[in-house]
């Protein structure tokens, strides 16, 4: 039983760091926890606990569908937010890429205005 804890000793040891890491997280988010519960003033009325939802009460059913126009600004943010998550690593490397890394990204750039434009033509950015 010894031989084996000391041959798993050195595989162990590589763990160390990732382990305290674990332990220390554990115990600043249990005392952040801890330390809110006890210093944090806790006077609850009517206006503190009541429903927040855009300024007005929630007067229907939460499981009603959504407007479409939510779901397409939803799509437009996850798509330029994508655009600008690809165009970082691209201008960090475009000297090393040349001409073919350029014109792939114009390409690409392109493809999404061309799609911009065509949901702007169509009045899927309109809210009236």
């Amino acid at each position: 039983m010894n031989d084996v804890i000391v041959a798993w000793q050195p595989f162990l040891l590589d763990y160390l760091p990732i382990i305290i890491f674990f332990g220390i997280a554990l115990a600043m988010g249990l005392a952040f926890l801890v330390l809110a519960w006890a210093i944090a003033p806790s006077h609850p009325d009517s206006e503190k606990v009541s429903a927040y939802e855009c300024g007005f009460n929630a007067f229907d059913d939460a499981r009603l569908k959504f407007d479409v126009r939510f779901y397409l600004v939803a799509i437009l943010f996850i798509i330029f937010d994508l655009e600008v998550a690809f165009l970082f690593p691209w201008a960090v490397s475009l000297g090393s890429l040349g001409l073919f890394g350029f014109w792939s990204m114009m390409v690409f750039l392109g493809i999404l205005t061309i799609g911009f434009i065509y949901e702007w033509k169509k009045g899927a950015l309109e809210w009236e």
